[in-house]
């Protein structure tokens, strides 16, 4: 009778083990709706950025409601920094706002959104064990109906390099090209050629033959109120802005010698080490233009297709220092902490992308903060002897490596 109550005993301490166990699981996974990372937190992985900084509406949204309710949180952890602008009518703002004394929350000062405007968010945040996460997000509000606008680049009042492509990208598609085309007017301080260029019905290109002399006033006319853009689609803007062309530089990645010579002026300033894609992941060849700065951003290999046979990206790095976007794609060159710091001038190993030294967070001596820090969005960077194709002239403002001859083609008026 004593050994049938012992192995009772017993198999009561399993049951009761086992039973504890399952609740610890149970609350880890329970956990996952209130402090992000779960399981993963346990065992020491930061969670993903979108899983510490939750930002509404949410990334690529369209027709966003002037009512959508634009916020920033943090589910755990505290806003570090949040900067909300606005480009509407190529007007750059930005929008007023502010951090909640928890630091848990921003909310715009003026909760409404305004119609026919492009919003980017961009969010730092630190977690309970110290963890910086940041995010960059986008999303556009309501159009009218039966109306159409175009988004422009660069942005009212700019500085750029030289190689800045005016570029409209419409809300929905033009079949009246010539009509709108006419509408647009861009000219030069001093004067040069300025000719346009579709790339199929849903944008609208400008360059000059060359790369913009440094000094130059240029102006840009947007008189689409009225325009029947397809039919029954009229354009709702009426607006004039301009920019100004900043110094000349231009960088020259070598991809097989794994250097970047950086020429301002045509003098050559600087020979940086570089690491471009690595043979199963070439970088595209051909000029390309600094569209996007950002001094701290997400890179998630899953967003441009790099995912392994189990579905997961194969890449997730939360805070890229110094990246800056050359193509519509996902080619950047950025700072590079990661990599070990031999393969910088001796070998390959990115995903596409031309990565400088860097250290975590962005050093500002190191080869990436320099080269941020003597850039601007307009500079050209271009790639010779990659083992890729040259980049499409539709991929960011690829539009340099068309001749002159096609560029003025792509002209719907005659």
């Amino acid at each position: 009778m004593r050994h049938v109550q012992r192995r009772a005993r017993r198999a009561g301490a399993v049951l009761a083990a086992v039973m504890t166990w399952a609740a610890l699981l149970a609350g880890a996974a329970g956990c996952t709706g209130d402090r992000p990372g779960g399981l993963d937190r346990m065992l020491g992985k930061p969670p993903a950025p979108e899983e510490v900084v939750r930002v509404t509406p949410e990334d690529g949204a369209k027709g966003v409601r002037p009512d959508g309710g634009l916020g920033v949180r943090v589910t755990r952890g505290r806003l570090e920094s949040v900067k909300v602008v606005r480009s509407q009518d190529a007007q750059e703002t930005r929008v007023p706002g502010r951090i909640s004394a928890d630091g848990r929350s921003w909310r715009p000062d003026d909760g409404r959104l305004a119609l026919a405007a492009r919003y980017t968010v961009d969010a730092v945040a630190v977690d309970d064990d110290g963890h910086r996460s940041a995010r960059h997000t986008t999303f556009t509000t309501y159009v009218p109906e039966e109306r159409f606008i175009g988004y422009v680049t660069p942005e009212n009042r700019a500085t750029v390099g030289t190689g800045m492509i005016v570029s409209l990208e419409f809300n929905r598609e033009i079949e009246h090209r010539a009509a709108v085309e006419r509408a647009v007017e861009v000219t030069a301080d001093p004067p040069v050629e300025i000719r346009p260029h579709w790339f199929g019905g849903g944008r609208l290109d400008f360059r000059p033959e060359d790369y913009w002399r440094p000094g130059t006033e240029v102006t840009v006319a947007l008189r689409f109120r009225d325009v029947e853009g397809a039919p029954g689609v009229y354009g709702l803007q009426d607006k004039t802005f301009s920019f100004t062309v900043g110094r000349h530089q231009v960088s020259v990645v070598d991809a097989a010698r794994h250097t970047m010579k950086v020429r301002r002026e045509g003098e050559l300033i600087a020979t940086v080490p570089v690491t471009a894609g690595a043979p199963k992941t070439t970088t595209y060849n051909g000029k390309m233009v600094v569209t996007e700065m950002l001094e701290l951003t997400r890179m998630n290999g899953a967003t441009v297709g790099f995912r392994k046979k189990n579905g997961k990206s194969e890449y997730d790095i939360p805070d890229v220092p110094h990246a800056m976007r050359l193509t519509a794609s996902g080619t950047f060159l950025h700072g590079n902490y990661w990599a070990e710091p031999q393969v910088f001038g001796r070998t390959n190993v990115s995903h596409g992308c031309v990565g400088l030294r860097d250290v975590k967070g962005g050093g500002p001596d190191t080869p990436a903060g320099w080269f941020f820090d003597r850039s601007l969005v307009g500079d050209v960077v271009e790639v010779v002897r990659s083992k890729d194709k040259q980049v499409a002239p539709d991929n960011g403002l690829g539009g340099w490596n068309m001749t002159w001859e096609d560029w003025t083609r792509g002209s719907a008026v005659e």
